[in-house]
């Protein structure tokens, strides 16, 4: 979860303003502010800036300045959706989720089940961007900000229990079977 946090860090700070503050415009802002100051922070600590930062930084700036110059919230709202289809096209990547997985999981999950993981949550990125774009351009934003604070992250946490609980299981299930064979 930490790399995913700061992969996401400038949306889930925009989310934390704007359900705090109500105004989406003060959220933009800081939002732009924030992703800009990451990279800045990560290029002079000589830090590698990954992909996925690069992307939100991109969208950030070009969708909150759209919100911002045109004084429509639409646009930052449908940012999320854009996100989430892109993350969830890597999501379909094999193994994509090695580099998350604790080395106690990695050594113990087969390819098959870590894979299947990664599809499940390919299919919960389209799933959600497809709802964002829906809830964007038919309600208001405030309805979208709790679809995002709630609706968006509850359905990113509940999927991450499920997996986190069902991995947990599947690992302790080895291990034990591995300690029950006889020593040859």
């Amino acid at each position: 979860m930490k790399e995913f946090g700061k992969d996401m860090l400038s949306t889930l700070a925009f989310v934390g303003l704007y359900f705090l503050l109500g105004d989406i415009y003060i959220a933009t802002g800081v939002a732009i502010a924030l992703g800009v100051g990451q990279i800045i922070y990560l290029k002079a600590r000589k830090r590698p800036v990954d992909l996925m930062q690069w992307m939100s930084l991109g969208l950030v700036i070009v969708f909150g300045s759209a919100t911002l110059y045109l004084h429509d919230p639409r646009f930052v709202m449908v940012k999320p959706s854009i996100i989430h289809f892109a993350i969830g096209v890597v999501m379909l990547r094999r193994g994509w989720m090695g580099r998350y997985l604790p080395p106690i999981a990695a050594a113990n999950l087969s390819t098959r089940t870590v894979d299947g993981w990664g599809y499940a949550w390919a299919a919960l990125m389209f799933a959600l961007g497809i709802a964002n774009i829906c809830i964007a351009l038919t309600m208001s934003p405030q309805v979208w900000g709790y679809f995002i604070a709630f609706g968006s992250m509850g359905a990113k946490l509940v999927l991450f229990a499920a997996q986190y609980t069902s991995m947990r299981m599947a690992v302790v299930r080895r291990i034990r079977a591995s300690a029950a064979l006889p020593a040859a």
